[in-house]
């Protein structure tokens, strides 16, 4: 129950793990208002920092497909954030009681476009994109995003690895290099992945990767491509969007919302003009607004497939033989060196390979001697197998059972 002095509350609209989302009216001005708090009643320090995030970045955001925040005010030992209330409903629960046409969906489309085009000007990154954070108005189809409260204003950031269970986001959305594990750094292109993820799922009615197990989903964004029900009423060239924008590598997804609105607009004009849509080359307004250079590792082609190599041996020892080892099962083992002058690019090329050998499902760690802290034996292999119990234990129970017999 909210108890907030005021506001009066009305009814309780959303039960989350992490914040409780109330309807209200402010006794100042009689005006409907919605109220979110923590769920915590003692938060953490993160938990208080990104509920100020997310006021703090949309407080001076003007477009209206932006919900402006009232006020933040205390609440206990948190915070309560007061937003207008404009009778919107998220995507999710609209699009389950609406017209599934494609017309509709093309609307709320180019909206979504407009949306990330406006936050990419403004160097801002979701990083949190699902239909449960889409809102949209029953009556005008107006579209408004919410939920700031893990956006970044960096230009690009990086993802430690760490346990998938407490990754930033929301799992079956997250791109690829949001799990830590690609050897890639974050930008503005993470929300295209996101985005292609929620139109995949409203166009097909589900989600492009479903697993409880936390570990799988993240191979699937890495490793797996989405693929469309074999009897899909979805045109082609709306799968070709969503599997541009769920490009693995982010030079491979559009590079600004301009260009993916482009496309939209013009499979709405074909479906207005002639009842139907057919494909066409995508991406032909796609310009970037910014110069990035890809991350990518140029000259060292021969040295990563070395080390390729080698993973692909000790992975397989037995050839092509169908009895390959599971991971974690008995196997050769192989030890290379890297050797070369400071800063000449060791470190670059061992990260080009964790990629490669996540994507097998085999699991990559790393260690690193400090010059300048000497003093601690066997550092970079404390810090390697320290890497290696993170992952472990994020794995699902059967696993974590399998892997306790073998080290015991």
């Amino acid at each position: 129950m909210l108890n907030l002095p005021g506001y009066q509350e009305t009814n309780q609209i959303y039960d989350g793990k992490r914040t409780l989302v109330y309807k209200s009216i402010q006794n100042s001005t009689g005006q409907s208002v919605i109220v979110k708090v923590l769920r915590n009643r003692y938060p953490s320090f993160n938990e208080l920092v990104q509920f100020r995030n997310q006021y703090i970045i949309t407080c001076h955001l003007q477009h209206p497909a932006i919900v402006q925040p009232l006020g933040l005010e205390r609440y206990n030992n948190g915070y309560a954030l007061i937003m207008p209330d404009s009778g919107a409903i998220a995507l999710s629960k609209y699009w389950q009681n609406s017209e599934q046409t494609l017309a509709n969906f093309l609307n709320i489309g180019i909206q979504l476009a407009e949306a990330i085009h406006y936050l990419t000007q403004q160097r801002i990154i979701h990083k949190d994109i699902k239909p449960t954070n889409i809102l949209i108005h029953p009556e005008t189809g107006q579209i408004q995003l919410i939920d700031f409260s893990i956006s970044s204003l960096l230009p690009i950031e990086q993802q430690q690895l760490i346990n998938p269970n407490v990754l930033e986001g929301t799992l079956a959305y997250i791109s690829p290099e949001q799990t830590g594990r690609m050897n890639r750094g974050i930008d503005y292109r993470t929300d295209f992945y996101s985005l292609g993820v929620t139109f995949f799922e409203l166009l097909s009615g589900k989600l492009p990767f479903e697993s409880s197990d936390p570990m799988e989903l993240v191979h699937c964004h890495i490793a797996e491509k989405p693929k469309f029900p074999l009897k899909t009423q979805v045109p082609e060239v709306l799968q070709e969007i969503v599997i541009k924008l769920m490009a693995k590598n982010a030079e491979e997804r559009y590079q600004s919302a301009l260009g993916l609105k482009h496309d939209l607009e013009r499979c709405l004009q074909q479906l207005e003009t002639t009842g139907k849509t057919r494909s066409f080359e995508l991406g032909e307004r796609d310009v970037s607004d910014r110069f990035i250079i890809p991350e990518k590792l140029y000259g060292r082609e021969t040295e990563v497939q070395i080390l390729l190599d080698a993973f692909d041996r000790v992975s397989n020892p037995f050839g092509n033989s169908p009895h390959t080892p599971t991971k974690g099962g008995e196997g050769r083992a192989e030890m290379m060196l890297v050797a070369g002058f400071s800063g000449i690019g060791k470190t670059a090329v061992i990260n080009e390979v964790h990629k490669p050998i996540v994507r097998q499902r085999g699991y990559f760690i790393k260690g690193k001697y400090d010059q300048f802290n000497r003093n601690i034996p066997f550092s970079a292999f404390v810090s390697a197998f320290r890497d290696l119990i993170s992952q472990l234990l994020g794995e699902s129970d059967a696993n974590l059972a399998n892997w306790k017999q073998k080290i015991l």
